[in-house]
Protein backbone atom coordinates (compact mmCIF):
# COMPACT_ATOMS: atom_id res chain seq x y z
CA UNK A 1 0.00 0.00 0.00
CA UNK A 2 2.70 2.44 1.03
CA UNK A 3 4.36 1.35 -2.08
CA UNK A 4 1.62 2.24 -4.47
CA UNK A 5 1.19 5.52 -2.04
CA UNK A 6 4.92 6.13 -3.26
CA UNK A 7 4.45 5.79 -6.88
CA UNK A 8 1.25 7.43 -7.40
CA UNK A 9 3.25 10.23 -5.86
CA UNK A 10 6.42 9.85 -8.38
CA UNK A 11 3.73 9.67 -11.13
CA UNK A 12 2.30 13.12 -9.95
CA UNK A 13 5.44 14.67 -9.71
CA UNK A 14 6.19 13.49 -13.06
CA UNK A 15 2.76 14.76 -14.98
CA UNK A 16 3.63 18.24 -12.86
CA UNK A 17 7.09 18.46 -14.22
CA UNK A 18 6.15 17.32 -17.79
CA UNK A 19 3.31 19.93 -17.53
CA UNK A 20 5.90 22.70 -16.75
CA UNK A 21 8.19 21.40 -19.25
CA UNK A 22 6.05 21.66 -21.95
CA UNK A 23 4.98 24.66 -21.19
CA UNK A 24 7.98 26.21 -20.90
CA UNK A 25 8.80 24.48 -24.31
CA UNK A 26 6.22 26.82 -25.73
CA UNK A 27 6.54 30.66 -24.45
CA UNK A 28 4.13 31.60 -27.20
CA UNK A 29 1.65 29.21 -27.07
CA UNK A 30 -0.74 31.30 -23.91
CA UNK A 31 -0.10 35.09 -24.29
CA UNK A 32 -1.21 36.45 -21.60
CA UNK A 33 -4.65 39.38 -22.30
CA UNK A 34 -1.92 42.13 -21.27
CA UNK A 35 -0.13 41.88 -23.95
CA UNK A 36 -3.13 42.74 -26.72
CA UNK A 37 -0.97 43.40 -29.97
CA UNK A 38 1.39 40.52 -29.27
CA UNK A 39 -1.13 38.20 -28.64
CA UNK A 40 -3.91 39.45 -31.96
CA UNK A 41 -0.07 38.89 -34.03
CA UNK A 42 0.53 35.29 -32.74
CA UNK A 43 -2.91 34.59 -33.08
CA UNK A 44 -2.98 35.69 -36.93
CA UNK A 45 0.42 34.26 -38.02
CA UNK A 46 -0.42 34.24 -41.82
CA UNK A 47 -2.28 37.85 -41.65
CA UNK A 48 1.50 39.09 -40.21
CA UNK A 49 3.97 36.90 -41.49
CA UNK A 50 5.50 36.69 -38.36
CA UNK A 51 8.57 34.74 -37.32
CA UNK A 52 10.25 34.67 -33.92
CA UNK A 53 13.44 33.20 -32.25
CA UNK A 54 14.18 33.35 -28.83
CA UNK A 55 17.04 32.00 -27.26
CA UNK A 56 17.49 31.50 -24.22
CA UNK A 57 21.20 31.61 -22.00
CA UNK A 58 22.46 29.49 -19.15
CA UNK A 59 25.44 29.93 -17.35
CA UNK A 60 27.99 27.36 -15.95
CA UNK A 61 29.97 27.45 -12.79
CA UNK A 62 32.81 29.34 -14.97
CA UNK A 63 29.89 31.24 -16.99
CA UNK A 64 30.33 29.46 -19.91
CA UNK A 65 27.06 29.77 -21.79
CA UNK A 66 24.45 27.15 -23.29
CA UNK A 67 21.50 27.76 -25.30
CA UNK A 68 17.63 26.85 -25.38
CA UNK A 69 15.96 27.71 -28.40
CA UNK A 70 12.76 28.54 -29.03
CA UNK A 71 10.73 29.52 -32.30
CA UNK A 72 7.68 30.41 -33.60
CA UNK A 73 6.70 29.91 -37.11
CA UNK A 74 10.42 30.09 -38.30
CA UNK A 75 10.76 29.62 -41.77
CA UNK A 76 14.41 30.41 -43.23
CA UNK A 77 12.60 29.67 -46.98
CA UNK A 78 9.80 32.08 -46.70
CA UNK A 79 10.87 35.16 -48.16
CA UNK A 80 10.94 38.80 -46.40
CA UNK A 81 12.66 41.98 -47.30
CA UNK A 82 15.26 42.11 -44.42
CA UNK A 83 15.98 46.10 -44.93
CA UNK A 84 18.90 47.42 -42.76
CA UNK A 85 19.54 44.20 -40.82
CA UNK A 86 21.83 43.47 -43.51
CA UNK A 87 24.04 46.52 -42.29
CA UNK A 88 25.34 44.63 -39.51
CA UNK A 89 27.09 41.43 -41.02
CA UNK A 90 28.56 44.02 -43.73
CA UNK A 91 29.79 46.07 -40.98
CA UNK A 92 31.85 43.28 -39.14
CA UNK A 93 32.82 41.91 -43.09
CA UNK A 94 34.50 45.38 -43.39
CA UNK A 95 36.55 44.81 -40.45
CA UNK A 96 37.61 40.64 -41.28
CA UNK A 97 38.78 42.40 -44.60
CA UNK A 98 40.54 44.56 -43.38
CA UNK A 99 42.43 42.21 -40.92
CA UNK A 100 42.82 40.36 -44.22
CA UNK A 101 45.00 42.71 -45.99
CA UNK A 102 48.38 43.11 -43.69
CA UNK A 103 49.45 46.39 -44.96
CA UNK A 104 51.55 48.70 -42.44
CA UNK A 105 49.42 51.66 -41.74
CA UNK A 106 45.79 50.22 -42.99
CA UNK A 107 43.25 50.81 -39.90
CA UNK A 108 39.87 51.08 -39.10
CA UNK A 109 40.45 54.58 -38.89
CA UNK A 110 42.53 55.44 -42.05
CA UNK A 111 41.14 58.01 -44.43
CA UNK A 112 38.71 56.18 -46.93
CA UNK A 113 38.15 57.88 -50.57
CA UNK A 114 35.30 56.44 -52.67
CA UNK A 115 35.50 57.64 -56.63
CA UNK A 116 32.93 57.00 -59.23
CA UNK A 117 33.29 56.42 -62.60
CA UNK A 118 30.06 55.64 -63.41
CA UNK A 119 27.01 57.77 -63.66
CA UNK A 120 25.16 55.62 -61.68
CA UNK A 121 27.88 56.16 -58.85
CA UNK A 122 28.12 58.67 -55.98
CA UNK A 123 31.75 59.92 -54.80
CA UNK A 124 32.32 60.33 -51.16
CA UNK A 125 35.23 62.49 -50.18
CA UNK A 126 34.41 63.86 -46.98
CA UNK A 127 31.90 63.30 -43.65
CA UNK A 128 30.80 66.30 -42.02
CA UNK A 129 29.89 64.08 -39.28
CA UNK A 130 33.34 63.22 -38.18
CA UNK A 131 36.35 65.00 -36.14
CA UNK A 132 38.75 64.93 -38.91
CA UNK A 133 35.70 65.51 -41.43
CA UNK A 134 37.22 62.42 -43.29
CA UNK A 135 35.64 58.93 -43.98
CA UNK A 136 36.99 55.47 -42.61
CA UNK A 137 35.81 52.18 -42.00
CA UNK A 138 35.60 52.49 -38.29
CA UNK A 139 33.24 55.87 -38.78
CA UNK A 140 30.60 54.55 -41.45
CA UNK A 141 30.11 51.56 -39.15
CA UNK A 142 29.62 53.73 -36.37
CA UNK A 143 27.16 55.07 -38.38
CA UNK A 144 25.32 52.28 -39.40
CA UNK A 145 25.11 50.63 -35.83
CA UNK A 146 24.10 54.14 -34.10
CA UNK A 147 21.10 55.32 -36.70
CA UNK A 148 21.32 52.47 -39.37
CA UNK A 149 22.56 54.98 -41.70
CA UNK A 150 22.15 53.85 -45.55
CA UNK A 151 25.26 56.12 -47.45
CA UNK A 152 27.68 54.49 -44.75
CA UNK A 153 26.51 50.82 -45.73
CA UNK A 154 26.82 51.61 -49.47
CA UNK A 155 30.46 52.59 -49.07
CA UNK A 156 31.03 49.30 -46.93
CA UNK A 157 29.21 47.25 -49.93
CA UNK A 158 31.40 49.16 -52.62
CA UNK A 159 33.78 48.05 -50.55
CA UNK A 160 33.88 44.50 -50.29
CA UNK A 161 31.66 44.07 -53.38
CA UNK A 162 29.43 41.16 -53.76
CA UNK A 163 31.08 38.24 -54.54
CA UNK A 164 33.32 38.60 -50.88
CA UNK A 165 30.58 39.25 -48.58
CA UNK A 166 28.22 36.63 -50.06
CA UNK A 167 30.98 34.26 -50.01
CA UNK A 168 32.35 35.03 -45.99
CA UNK A 169 28.16 34.18 -45.02
CA UNK A 170 28.36 31.03 -46.97
CA UNK A 171 31.49 29.60 -45.27
CA UNK A 172 30.37 30.95 -41.81
CA UNK A 173 27.02 28.77 -42.23
CA UNK A 174 24.41 31.20 -43.13
CA UNK A 175 23.37 29.87 -46.14
CA UNK A 176 19.89 31.71 -46.31
CA UNK A 177 22.07 35.40 -46.76
CA UNK A 178 22.08 37.06 -50.33
CA UNK A 179 22.99 40.74 -50.20
CA UNK A 180 23.09 42.32 -53.73
CA UNK A 181 22.40 45.98 -53.35
CA UNK A 182 22.94 49.25 -52.16
CA UNK A 183 20.03 50.87 -50.07
CA UNK A 184 18.15 53.87 -51.10
CA UNK A 185 19.21 54.11 -54.65
CA UNK A 186 17.86 53.57 -57.52
CA UNK A 187 19.94 51.24 -59.23
CA UNK A 188 19.49 48.52 -61.39
CA UNK A 189 20.70 44.54 -60.55
CA UNK A 190 23.55 44.72 -63.78
CA UNK A 191 25.44 48.31 -61.83
CA UNK A 192 24.52 47.02 -58.30
CA UNK A 193 27.21 44.50 -59.29
CA UNK A 194 30.00 47.30 -60.44
CA UNK A 195 31.40 48.23 -57.40
CA UNK A 196 33.07 52.08 -56.87
CA UNK A 197 37.47 52.61 -57.05
CA UNK A 198 38.24 53.40 -53.43
CA UNK A 199 41.66 55.22 -52.08
CA UNK A 200 43.01 54.65 -49.00
CA UNK A 201 45.34 57.34 -47.21
CA UNK A 202 47.19 58.56 -44.23
CA UNK A 203 47.08 61.52 -41.95
CA UNK A 204 48.98 62.93 -44.67
CA UNK A 205 47.16 62.13 -47.42
CA UNK A 206 49.28 59.56 -48.79
CA UNK A 207 48.24 56.58 -50.59
CA UNK A 208 48.17 53.65 -48.22
CA UNK A 209 46.28 51.47 -51.15
CA UNK A 210 44.46 51.78 -54.28
CA UNK A 211 41.83 49.75 -55.10
CA UNK A 212 39.99 50.22 -58.48
CA UNK A 213 36.39 49.55 -60.10
CA UNK A 214 35.64 46.37 -59.75
CA UNK A 215 32.65 44.03 -61.08
CA UNK A 216 31.38 40.18 -60.26
CA UNK A 217 30.36 38.54 -62.90
CA UNK A 218 28.70 36.22 -60.56
CA UNK A 219 24.77 36.89 -60.13
CA UNK A 220 23.24 36.50 -56.55
CA UNK A 221 19.55 36.48 -57.17
CA UNK A 222 16.93 34.82 -55.20
CA UNK A 223 15.88 32.00 -57.06
CA UNK A 224 12.62 30.89 -56.05
CA UNK A 225 11.63 34.70 -57.74
CA UNK A 226 9.44 35.87 -54.31
CA UNK A 227 6.96 38.31 -54.40
CA UNK A 228 5.11 40.70 -52.40
CA UNK A 229 1.22 42.61 -52.13
CA UNK A 230 -0.65 43.06 -54.86
CA UNK A 231 0.28 46.48 -55.87
CA UNK A 232 3.21 48.86 -55.63
CA UNK A 233 4.01 52.28 -56.49
CA UNK A 234 7.12 52.77 -59.23
CA UNK A 235 8.21 56.49 -59.63
CA UNK A 236 4.16 57.85 -58.67
CA UNK A 237 2.90 55.25 -61.08
CA UNK A 238 0.78 52.25 -59.65
CA UNK A 239 1.10 48.92 -61.07
CA UNK A 240 -1.11 46.70 -60.25
CA UNK A 241 0.87 43.54 -59.61
CA UNK A 242 2.99 41.87 -57.04
CA UNK A 243 6.48 43.69 -56.71
CA UNK A 244 9.15 40.98 -57.34
CA UNK A 245 11.91 40.62 -55.21
CA UNK A 246 14.46 38.63 -57.41
CA UNK A 247 17.07 41.06 -57.05
CA UNK A 248 16.40 42.31 -53.18
CA UNK A 249 18.76 41.13 -50.71
CA UNK A 250 17.65 38.14 -48.28
CA UNK A 251 18.37 38.18 -44.89
CA UNK A 252 16.65 34.51 -43.22
CA UNK A 253 15.53 35.15 -39.52
CA UNK A 254 18.10 32.69 -37.99
CA UNK A 255 20.92 33.97 -40.15
CA UNK A 256 20.35 37.80 -38.37
CA UNK A 257 20.13 35.64 -35.29
CA UNK A 258 23.28 33.60 -35.77
CA UNK A 259 25.21 37.15 -36.20
CA UNK A 260 24.29 38.36 -33.34
CA UNK A 261 24.82 35.56 -31.56
CA UNK A 262 28.47 35.24 -32.90
CA UNK A 263 29.38 38.48 -31.99
CA UNK A 264 28.40 38.25 -28.59
CA UNK A 265 29.55 34.74 -28.13
CA UNK A 266 32.15 33.74 -30.66
CA UNK A 267 33.72 30.93 -28.34
CA UNK A 268 30.19 28.78 -29.37
CA UNK A 269 31.33 28.31 -32.44
CA UNK A 270 33.58 26.04 -34.52
CA UNK A 271 35.97 28.74 -35.90
CA UNK A 272 35.38 28.27 -39.53
CA UNK A 273 32.00 29.73 -38.26
CA UNK A 274 32.69 32.90 -36.47
CA UNK A 275 33.64 36.12 -37.90
CA UNK A 276 37.56 36.32 -38.10
CA UNK A 277 37.85 39.81 -36.44
CA UNK A 278 40.22 40.84 -33.30
CA UNK A 279 38.99 40.91 -29.87
CA UNK A 280 39.31 44.83 -30.06
CA UNK A 281 37.39 44.70 -33.49
CA UNK A 282 34.60 42.13 -31.71
CA UNK A 283 34.36 44.82 -28.70
CA UNK A 284 34.35 47.76 -30.97
CA UNK A 285 31.68 46.46 -32.76
CA UNK A 286 29.23 45.61 -29.16
CA UNK A 287 30.09 49.26 -27.81
CA UNK A 288 28.52 50.67 -30.71
CA UNK A 289 26.05 47.91 -31.45
CA UNK A 290 24.82 49.07 -27.69
CA UNK A 291 25.69 52.55 -27.68
CA UNK A 292 22.62 55.29 -28.04
CA UNK A 293 22.52 58.05 -30.20
CA UNK A 294 22.85 60.66 -27.96
CA UNK A 295 26.14 58.62 -26.10
CA UNK A 296 28.10 59.44 -29.67
CA UNK A 297 30.00 62.38 -29.93
CA UNK A 298 31.40 61.92 -33.29
CA UNK A 299 29.16 61.56 -35.20
CA UNK A 300 26.75 63.31 -33.34
CA UNK A 301 22.99 62.68 -32.99
CA UNK A 302 20.52 64.86 -30.77
CA UNK A 303 17.27 65.07 -29.84
CA UNK A 304 14.36 65.39 -30.19
CA UNK A 305 14.89 63.24 -33.66
CA UNK A 306 17.36 60.68 -32.52
CA UNK A 307 15.91 59.39 -28.74
CA UNK A 308 17.31 56.22 -26.67
CA UNK A 309 14.72 53.68 -28.49
CA UNK A 310 15.35 55.25 -31.83
CA UNK A 311 16.89 51.48 -32.98
CA UNK A 312 16.11 49.82 -29.94
CA UNK A 313 12.48 48.52 -30.44
CA UNK A 314 12.13 45.50 -27.82
CA UNK A 315 10.17 46.66 -24.37
CA UNK A 316 10.69 50.38 -25.04
CA UNK A 317 8.75 50.94 -28.64
CA UNK A 318 8.83 54.32 -29.79
CA UNK A 319 8.91 55.55 -26.20
CA UNK A 320 10.43 58.68 -26.26
CA UNK A 321 11.82 58.65 -22.50
CA UNK A 322 15.24 57.99 -21.46
CA UNK A 323 15.55 53.89 -21.51
CA UNK A 324 17.01 53.00 -17.54
CA UNK A 325 20.69 52.57 -17.32
CA UNK A 326 20.46 49.17 -16.27
CA UNK A 327 19.62 48.07 -19.92
CA UNK A 328 21.68 47.25 -22.86
CA UNK A 329 20.21 46.24 -26.39
CA UNK A 330 23.06 45.25 -28.54
CA UNK A 331 21.36 45.06 -31.49
CA UNK A 332 20.15 45.92 -35.70
CA UNK A 333 16.81 46.39 -36.69
CA UNK A 334 15.44 46.98 -40.10
CA UNK A 335 12.83 48.79 -41.61
CA UNK A 336 11.07 48.82 -44.71
CA UNK A 337 8.23 47.66 -47.51
CA UNK A 338 5.83 47.05 -44.45
CA UNK A 339 8.41 44.85 -42.72
CA UNK A 340 10.03 45.44 -39.21
CA UNK A 341 12.86 43.37 -38.04
CA UNK A 342 14.91 43.37 -34.82
CA UNK A 343 17.78 40.87 -33.85
CA UNK A 344 18.86 41.89 -29.93
CA UNK A 345 20.79 40.16 -27.38
CA UNK A 346 18.97 42.09 -24.40
CA UNK A 347 21.00 42.48 -21.03
CA UNK A 348 19.49 43.87 -17.77
CA UNK A 349 22.67 44.69 -15.58
CA UNK A 350 20.47 45.23 -12.36
CA UNK A 351 18.43 41.48 -12.25
CA UNK A 352 21.43 39.04 -14.06
CA UNK A 353 19.15 38.97 -17.15
CA UNK A 354 20.58 37.90 -20.75
CA UNK A 355 18.48 36.69 -23.71
CA UNK A 356 18.54 36.50 -27.62
CA UNK A 357 15.52 37.47 -29.49
CA UNK A 358 15.09 38.18 -33.36
CA UNK A 359 11.60 38.91 -35.06
CA UNK A 360 10.08 40.19 -38.04
CA UNK A 361 6.69 41.24 -38.48
CA UNK A 362 4.95 42.05 -41.93
CA UNK A 363 2.10 45.26 -41.31
CA UNK A 364 0.59 46.10 -44.58
CA UNK A 365 -2.91 45.59 -45.22
CA UNK A 366 -3.71 47.45 -48.50
CA UNK A 367 -0.75 45.10 -49.59
CA UNK A 368 0.42 47.94 -51.35
CA UNK A 369 4.28 48.69 -51.63
CA UNK A 370 5.77 52.42 -51.40
CA UNK A 371 2.44 53.54 -51.06
CA UNK A 372 3.61 54.93 -46.95
CA UNK A 373 0.86 53.17 -45.87
CA UNK A 374 1.54 50.50 -43.23
CA UNK A 375 0.55 49.69 -40.15
CA UNK A 376 3.62 50.49 -38.04
CA UNK A 377 2.55 52.76 -35.38
CA UNK A 378 -0.63 50.59 -34.54
CA UNK A 379 0.69 47.04 -34.88
CA UNK A 380 4.62 46.57 -35.97
CA UNK A 381 6.07 48.90 -33.04
CA UNK A 382 3.81 47.60 -30.40
CA UNK A 383 4.44 44.01 -30.67
CA UNK A 384 7.89 44.89 -30.59
CA UNK A 385 7.49 46.64 -27.40
CA UNK A 386 4.83 44.14 -25.91
CA UNK A 387 7.54 41.07 -27.00
CA UNK A 388 10.16 42.66 -25.47
CA UNK A 389 8.46 43.16 -22.24
CA UNK A 390 6.70 39.48 -22.30
CA UNK A 391 10.32 37.65 -22.47
CA UNK A 392 11.57 40.10 -20.12
CA UNK A 393 9.02 39.15 -17.87
CA UNK A 394 9.66 35.49 -18.51
CA UNK A 395 13.37 35.86 -17.92
CA UNK A 396 12.77 37.82 -14.40
CA UNK A 397 10.55 34.57 -13.63
CA UNK A 398 13.01 32.07 -15.13
CA UNK A 399 15.29 30.46 -12.49
CA UNK A 400 18.67 29.87 -13.09
CA UNK A 401 21.27 27.88 -11.40
CA UNK A 402 23.73 30.15 -11.85
CA UNK A 403 23.89 33.80 -12.19
CA UNK A 404 25.22 35.34 -15.54
CA UNK A 405 28.42 37.13 -14.78
CA UNK A 406 28.31 40.11 -17.14
CA UNK A 407 30.91 42.80 -15.86
CA UNK A 408 32.63 42.38 -19.54
CA UNK A 409 29.74 44.25 -21.39
CA UNK A 410 29.78 47.01 -18.92
CA UNK A 411 31.56 49.58 -21.47
CA UNK A 412 32.31 53.29 -20.83
CA UNK A 413 29.95 55.40 -23.20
Amino acid sequence: MRLNSISLSLLTCISIFLSCQSKDQNPFGDIPDTYPVLKKVIQNPDSFQVQILYTQINRDENNMPSFREFDFRLNDNKYFYPASTVKLPVAILALEWLGEQDIDGLTANSVMLTDSVRPSQFPAYYDSTASNLLPSIAHYIKKILLVSDNDAYNRLYELLGQDYINSKMQEKGMNHTIINHRLSMPMSEEENRYFNPISFRDEEGEIILDIPERKTESVYANLDHPKIGNAYYSKDELIEEPMDFTFKNKFALSDLHGVVKRIVFPELFAPNERFNITEEDRKFILRYMSMLPGESDYPKYDLPDYYDSYSKFYKFGTDKNPIPAQFRIFNKTGNAYGHLLDGSYFVDFENDIEFFVTAVIYTNANETLNDDTYEYEEIAFPFFAELGEYLYQLELKRIKEKKPVLTELKMDY
